[in-house]
């Protein structure tokens, strides 16, 4: 027999003739009839799994799981330039916020979280139902567009129609999150279907992404870039990402072990699973129930949403007001280095610490409980990031004053974020049957977005009460 290390990287199947074997298989298995394919035969009888040739499709997720965030994460950190572009131009102009540039960062932050929560969780009850391929390829490529848009319109002179650019911005972030949110319910749900360091590799390129976009904020300050060379420069490397996470996609569909778990194995099980349990009639022949796996996996989906509603109520609408203890000395970390250093790199490299420590050790083994409880532990956090040094204060007394307290708790909460978060990721799918776990780590991706859609109310409110 052909060693699996030896097989190709790419397989000639295309979807929909995998998809047909999946029938097909269905049929065999009542007619008795051996009819099929002897490569797809081999890789379900055979005792080993292909291998993934040079770490190929790991290194895909990794960048899939960056392009989730990596063009939203340059889309905000380009503050400067939506303030440029929503500047007053009037002849009576002052230096005064303009209405929309008072209130276009809570504007982009509705028009992110309401669709994107939305479609996670209508992903996580009817995403399984459309084909892989449109729900991959057509959201990343839907992004694509629009970031395209966006990018060209960084050079056109919006002075004279603001208030259409301004709807033309949040119509496209809107688009933008609906194609995301898709594409992230989609990516969480195939990577479910494999071993669970391509989950970690999916979270962590996340919280790389994360760090990449803080350090090009530190570079553009460092170099004294204007706003709107700062904002075509990250658009140009959203557009790249985009492009090669959507050629990459593609190759990445054909290969051998990609297929092995996404249709191949998924497959498998329905056939088997189908035929064991025939003759008492107990397995749906259209695909896993939402209830069952809900029962299994909840208190993973507890445990998610819970630390992302506790990240997203303090970070980073409270941490990113929180100065220098030696603010207004003129020196640079103080005035300048300070927030986007602690707040933006130091979160994002401990949240990607946190996911890659999770990934490697996985505990605890299978103790739900223990999670949620740990998860409810990352509630002290609020309170203390409270008395920080946030400025302007109306109600809470600043308590801690010392730059370094603030660091440490930040590492801290960051680092917890990122472990806790992938634990539950990890962990979920393999508390359900083969055939639901795609619908198993969809759903996790649903109580993900639903922790921040409720964690971004409650800033609101943190806010008002500092």
């Amino acid at each position: 027999m052909e060693s699996t290390h030896s097989q190709p990287l790419l397989q000639e199947n295309s979807e929909s003739e995998a998809e047909q074997f999946e029938d097909s298989e269905n049929q065999g298995s009542r007619d008795n009839s051996p009819t099929e394919n002897p490569e797809k035969e081999l890789i379900r009888n055979g005792p080993s799994v292909p291998h993934d040739k040079y770490s190929f499709n790991y290194i895909i997720f990794y960048l899939m799981g960056m392009t989730t965030l990596l063009p939203w994460n340059f889309f905000i950190t380009a503050e400067g330039y939506w303030l440029y572009k929503f500047r007053n131009v009037t002849a009576n102009a002052t230096d005064d916020l303009t209405p929309i540039q008072a209130g276009f960062t809570s504007d982009l932050s509705v028009s992110a979280a309401v669709p994107n929560t939305m479609f996670l969780v209508l992903n996580a009850f009817i995403g399984h139902k459309i084909p892989l391929k449109i729900r991959m390829v057509g959201s990343l490529t839907f992004v694509f567009i629009f970031f395209i848009a966006t990018t060209a319109l960084v050079e056109v002179n919006t002075d004279t129609w603001q208030n259409e650019f301004f709807i033309f911005t949040l119509t496209s972030v809107v688009l933008m999150n609906i194609a995301t949110a898709i594409l992230s319910g989609g990516l969480f749900g195939i990577s479910g279907l494999f071993p669970s360091e391509y989950i970690t590799a999916v979270v962590s390129g996340q919280a790389l992404g994360g760090i990449f976009a803080a350090l090009a904020e530190i570079l553009s300050l460092t170099f004294g870039a204007s706003a709107k060379t700062t904002a075509f420069v990250y658009f140009m490397i959203g557009n790249v990402v985009l492009l090669v996470s959507i050629v990459t996609y593609i190759i990445m569909s054909k290969t051998v072990f990609f297929k092995y778990y996404t249709v191949d194995k998924l497959a498998m099980s329905k056939s088997q699973t189908s035929i064991s349990d025939t003759s008492s009639s107990t397995v749906r022949s259209n695909g896993p129930d939402f209830q069952v796996v809900l029962r299994k996996i909840w208190m993973y989906g507890l445990s998610e949403w819970l630390v992302f509603v506790v990240t997203l109520s303090i970070y980073p609408s409270v941490t990113v007001l929180v100065t220098s203890q030696g603010h207004g000395n003129g020196h640079p970390w103080n005035d300048i280095y300070f927030v986007p250093v602690v707040n933006y790199l130091i979160f994002n490299s401990g949240d990607y610490l946190g996911r890659i420590l999770a990934g490697m050790i996985e505990w605890p083994h299978n103790k739900p409980v223990l999670v949620a409880i740990l998860s409810l532990l990352r509630v002290f956090f609020i309170p203390a990031l409270l008395l920080c040094n946030a400025r302007p204060r109306r109600l809470f007394p600043v308590m801690i004053h010392a730059d370094y307290i603030f660091i440490i708790l930040m590492g801290l909460f960051s680092f917890s974020n990122g472990y806790l978060a992938n634990i539950s990721l990890i962990w979920a799918p393999k508390s359900v049957h083969n055939r639901e776990k795609e619908m198993a780590s969809s759903m996790m991706a649903a109580f993900l977005g639903i922790g921040l859609a409720f964690g971004s109310s409650i800033s609101l409110i943190l806010v008002q009460l500092i």
